[in-house]
Order: structure tokens, then C-alpha cells, then sequence
């Protein structure tokens, strides 16, 4: 549905820092982006901490070990990375994860560390992992908008009281926030005796060298909406590497 905006979502492009991905997309979505949103006045974008694997009864240490695994996604791009490591994507909301773990439905699930509390996370896994420092694969994108007409008949004083609360700093303090969760969430699930495993740089390259292909897949489907892709991902990565001391 918004297929340019979905790049920030990619492994290889989304690693590990909320903050500099929602700078990032600030900076290109009048250039870029905007012309996946007609018919809305888009207040902010931003993106939560990535996804991280969270399993029922085995580790991973590669992508082997994901191989016939039925893994909950968060969206298509997450669905992808879970087939080009192997694993058998089961899409399905979050707050239904809980029992679909319980039940065995699923042996893990694609989601970030700070909703490990709200779901009870750390009582239906037994182990969180996450690449080398704190790499995840691919994130999810959100978006604060109001309907255009709506958005056009609002007084200016009320336009721009959202406006100025909605600038790129409001990018900062969602993503700062976000990591902040990520680590009271991990924590809880430590506490509960649950293993959390972080990849070597070697492991985590594993992973990179089999979800490069997803960006390339990504490429290709967009190309039929006549996006150019490519171009997109190398300015995508370009903004997100201007911004990663900005956190």
C-alpha cells in the first residue's frame, strides 16, 4: 500500500537505529515518498526497533537453524525474509501471538524486544536473539496521518500546533524512547531465565549475505509500479548513514 515508503522497512537497509531511519525518511518524503500518500496529510513516519527472533524451544546461531520454522511476520517485507532464510512465514496480528505460541502454531516470531512485556513474551520463549550489535532484521513503518480534506479544513492555529509537534525532533524522541523499551524489555525476559543470544559479526553476516536477495526481490516487485528501486535503496541507505550519529 505504500510500496516507497517500504524500503525503510528492508533488511540491509533498516540494522539497528530507529533514530536515524525516521530522520532519514523526514528527509526524502517530499522527494520521494510523498506520491505514496495522496489523499492524506502525513504528520510523521517512524519505524519501531527491528525485528528481532524470538523462539519457543531452540536458539539460532545461523540461518540454518530457521529452515521449516513456522515464524510469525510483521508484514511482507518480514514474510520474504523469513522465506529467503528458509523459514515458513505465518502472518497474523501481534496480540495473537501470545497463544499462537502456546499452541505451538508458531516456534517464534519476528518482533521487537519492547513488546515482550505487553505480551507476556518471556513466559511463551525461551530464547531472544539478535545480530551483531543489536542488528535486527528489518523493521516496521508507522505513520501519524489525517485525511486530507479533514487535514484542509482545520483552522491554521490548528494545523500548525500539530505541524510543530511533528517535526523531524519528534523522529528523535520516538526512537530514542523505542531503544530505551528495547532494553527494559530484553531485560525482563533475561530476568526470567530466558537465553539472549547476540550473533558474532561472522554469524551476523550470514544472515546479511541471504536477505541482500530480499532487497532484490523488492526491487523487482516495485519496478512493475514504476518505481525505480534501486535509485530509492541507495538514497535510503545514503540519508540513514547522514543521521547515525544523531541518536
Amino acid at each position: 500500500m505504500f510500496p516507497r515508503s517500504e524500503v525503510f522497512e528492508l533488511p540491509t537497509i533498516f540494522t539497528n537505529d530507529p533514530v536515524s531511519v525516521n530522520l532519514a525518511m523526514y528527509d526524502l518524503f517530499e522527494t520521494e515518498l510523498k506520491a505514496d500518500y495522496t489523499g492524506l496529510e502525513v504528520l510523521f513516519l517512524s519505524v519501531h526497533a527491528g525485528n528481532a527472533i524470538h523462539m519457543r524451544d531452540s536458539t539460532v546461531r545461523s540461518p540454518s537453524d530457521l529452515i521449516g520454522k513456522k515464524i510469525r511476520t510483521p508484514s511482507r517485507t518480514g514474510a520474504w525474509s523469513i522465506e529467503a532464510l528458509g523459514g515458513i512465514p505465518v502472518a497474523m496480528p501481534v496480540p495473537a501471538l501470545p497463544q499462537s505460541l502456546q499452541k505451538g502454531v508458531v516456534d517464534g516470531a519476528f518482533v521487537p524486544w519492547e513488546i515482550i512485556p505487553a505480551l507476556q513474551l518471556q513466559h511463551q520463549t525461551k530464547f531472544q536473539i539478535e545480530g551483531y550489535n543489536q542488528e535486527r532484521i528489518g523493521s516496521l513503518m508507522f505513520q501519524t496521518s489525517m485525511n486530507k480534506a479533514k487535514w484542509d479544513s482545520l483552522p491554521e492555529d490548528i494545523q500548525r500546533a500539530f505541524t510543530d509537534a511533528s517535526g523531524p525532533e519528534w523522529g528523535v524522541v520516538i526512537g530514542q524512547k523505542l531503544l530505551q523499551a528495547e532494553k527494559e524489555g530484553i531485560t525482563i525476559a533475561i530476568e526470567a531465565g530466558n537465553t539472549h543470544s547476540v550473533l558474532s559479526k561472522e554469524e551476523t553476516q550470514r544472515f546479511t549475505d541471504i536477505l541482500s536477495s530480499v532487497v532484490d526481490r523488492w526491487i523487482d516487485n516495485v519496478a512493475a509500479k514504476n518505481i525505480d528501486g534501486e535509485a530509492l535503496v541507495t538514497k535510503a541507505r545514503k540519508a540513514i548513514a547522514s543521521h547515525l550519529n544523531d541518536t
